[in-house]
């Protein structure tokens, strides 16, 4: 499973010889020439930035269903206007030309102005010209854009305001979120109400089809075709990773052919465990881990999930670089159904050296109540907030470097946060962080429990990541005319009995990676993180012989990995660290390791952590600052914010947990 050596193109320079001479003519010096090129830059700089930030408060009012106020309106048709402004800016043919002008003026001075000013002005010019032909829309190409994001924008309130349920063990209908019905399926154990949550979920495929999602995929094609690509997948990974879709099917291939033998044995062990009907969707996850999930809930209590992330991100070394950070967890009625991180504003620095700190976005759908629900917040906000600290330590000198759409790799985006939620499994990190209202450590036998119920079936996590990466290659090769509700749904079941063995306990058409357009063809990112997540992980326990509470964690992700930003090729990257090309061969051995092997290694971790943290001092009252300011909302809520307490992020901490057990106590109607 090596991937090949990959570079992102070196933007072209093509200019006319009588429009470089005029060019020349107007910059009679050196200095001239880069003057007018940091003008330049800095206009460009400061207009995305404004955009970027409209748009953004847009699209955090609008998934959030925030209430509209005095000084802003949320509204599909404000957020498809604010995409369009900034879209406008970066696709705007004068923007390209002049980039390319002033880079062209510079290549011809630059052997005498070796400045770190100079390079800085070529990097940002080399960013602005790659990023401007990403969003290339010229003549037709933009209307079609322009159409896709309305009908977008619709569809996307529209399925936030779907009405969800369920019918519980009394025969009556719930109205819940689709993260509630998936977190039924892998905890009820009532077969009857799993296979109702399950049918909810399925729900969401008629309701797309038929809502304009296939208007959406069909303009999707038109615009990619337009602008010379096979298709809209084509066009997604090119922009995004800087290789053709042919090539990611290279790899993805291996992959799925290299582990189809350890698929058909994982289904074939869950079939001897616990009978065939173990198979059917709404059963897997509960009869892999059903019973266990239920006695590990008490060890991680929803309301203790922000302390826990932010006390193992201090004893890891990491910081946020003075940011400001939103965190709305909470499910709740018309909310998005799906976590995310967005940076209305982008971390980077200004001409004159001042560093502007980013403000991040993010949010979950925790249900305190639920079985589970602690375990699942962690995942999500480990994860989400590994995003969060990437971006925050990005140090370029153009919010370009720094923001999250193309030319920014999927891989790369993921790579760091996945890494980061991957702690949430190693038994080190449960023995310390995993502990019940009383402080007692989750017991090894719970631990072992859970290896022996999930090691010989983690090949389905692969699979659970292929199987959407396939499904949406296969959907954008359709041609327009099978593009039908019938035809979509069919070859999404096709899709999940090939990849999966059988149909997907996660229903493809209820991703929501599918309709939302910045996340639209992204799976295949979560795929090739994953892979780096292992050969990373390899390479910290090669390195220092442990990662859980490694204060050098932190310091080294963030010069090796997060100051760069999308200025170097992923895979550039992960060479860098790991000193190999990437490759899958980490992950796989990892699907390969004996059973008892490996709870053999992650007992011996646990006991060594439990011995070190009876000899730590106790840091409960600890001041942790993380160099950030936290809000937690609940919607339109303020619920608390560091910035007004002594002890800042652990005092928002408490008062966060308060208003959890207050919710809990006084619970609010179920909600879709």
């Amino acid at each position: 499973f090596i991937i090949w050596k990959s570079f992102l193109k070196k933007p072209t320079y093509a200019v006319t010889a009588s429009s470089l001479v005029k060019f020349n003519n107007i910059m009679t010096s050196s200095q001239t020439i880069l003057d007018t090129a940091q003008d330049f830059v800095n206009n460009f700089n400061e207009s995305y930035a404004t955009k970027h930030e409209s748009f953004e408060k847009q699209f955090w009012g609008t998934k959030m269903a925030l209430q509209s106020t005095d000084s802003i309106t949320y509204s599909s048709e404000s957020l498809s206007q604010t995409k369009k402004e900034m879209e406008d800016l970066l696709s705007n043919p004068k923007i390209l030309s002049q980039a390319k002008l002033h880079r062209e003026a510079i290549e011809g001075i630059k052997d005498e102005n070796t400045s770190t000013s100079t390079s800085n002005l070529i990097k940002i010019l080399d960013v602005v010209i790659k990023t401007c032909q990403c969003n290339e829309y010229p003549g037709v190409a933009k209307s079609i854009r322009e159409e896709t994001n309305n009908i977008e924008s619709q569809l996307e309130m529209k399925r936030n305001q779907m009405d969800l349920g369920y019918t519980d063990a009394d025969g009556k209908y719930q109205s819940v979120s689709s993260v509630a019905l998936r977190n039924l399926m892998r905890t009820s154990s009532d077969e009857s109400v799993r296979k109702s949550a399950y049918d909810g979920l399925r729900q969401i495929g008629p309701f797309i089809c038929n809502n304009g999602f296939l208007e959406i995929v069909k303009l999707r094609n038109k615009l990619a075709k337009t602008l010379g690509f096979a298709d809209y997948y084509d066009y997604t990974v090119t922009n995004a990773e800087g290789f053709s879709k042919d090539k990611l099917f290279e790899i993805l291939d291996g992959l799925e052919v290299g582990t189809r033998p350890l698929m058909e044995k994982a289904r074939a062990e869950l079939e001897k465990r616990h009978g065939k009907n173990a198979l059917e969707p709404w059963n897997t996850g509960f009869m892999m881990a059903g019973s266990v999930i239920k006695k590990m809930d008490p060890y991680f209590p929803f309301s203790k999930s922000v302390e826990n992330y932010i006390r193992c991100y201090d004893a890891l070394g990491i910081t946020y670089c003075n940011s400001t950070m939103t965190l709305d967890l909470l499910d709740r009625k018309n909310k998005y159904s799906n976590g995310f991180c967005h940076w209305p504003v982008p971390a980077w620095i200004k001409p004159d050296g001042q560093h502007t700190p980013c403000v991040t976005n993010f949010t979950s759908l925790a249900d305190p109540s639920a079985v589970g629900s602690g375990l699942t917040a962690l995942r999500t906000l480990m994860h989400e907030a590994g995003h969060a600290a990437h971006f925050a330590n990005i140090k370029q000198p153009s919010p370009l470097f720094s923001q999250e759409r193309a030319p920014t790799s999927v891989a790369y985006a993921e790579n760091q946060s996945m890494f980061l939620d991957s702690l949430v499994e190693d038994a080190a990190w449960r023995a310390k962080y995993a502990r019940d209202v009383n402080g007692n450590p989750i017991p090894f036998e719970i631990i072992e429990e859970d290896i022996r119920s999930t090691h010989p079936f983690k090949v389905f996590t692969l699979r659970a990541m292929l199987v959407v990466s396939y499904f949406e290659k296969a959907l954008y090769e359709l041609p327009d005319e099978d593009v039908t509700p019938e035809k979509v749904q069919s070859l999404a079941n096709e899709i999940e009995m090939k990849i999966q063995g059988g149909l997907s306990p996660r229903p493809l058409l209820s991703v929501p990676h599918l309709v939302s357009d910045e996340a639209s063809c992204y799976y295949q990112g979560y795929t090739l993180a994953e892979m780096s997540v292992h050969q990373t992980r390899r390479y910290f326990k090669n390195e220092f012989g442990y990662i859980v509470d490694n204060k050098n964690v932190g310091p080294t992700l963030a010069k090796a990995y997060w100051e760069c930003g999308n200025s170097l090729p992923f895979l550039e990257i992960v060479k860098n660290l790991t000193g190999g090309e990437l490759s899958g061969e980490s992950w796989v051995d990892v699907l390969k390791e004996d059973l008892e092997g490996s709870i053999a290694s992650e007992k011996k971790e646990y006991y060594e952590m439990i011995e070190k943290c009876k000899t730590e001092e106790d840091d409960k009252e600890k001041n942790i600052d993380l160099d950030m300011v936290v809000k937690f909302v609940d919607g339109d809520t303020l619920i608390a914010d560091s910035s007004t307490y002594s002890n800042g992020l652990i005092a928002a901490c408490k008062e966060f947990e308060s208003f959890v057990a207050s919710r809990i106590q006084a619970p609010v109607p179920s909600e879709a």
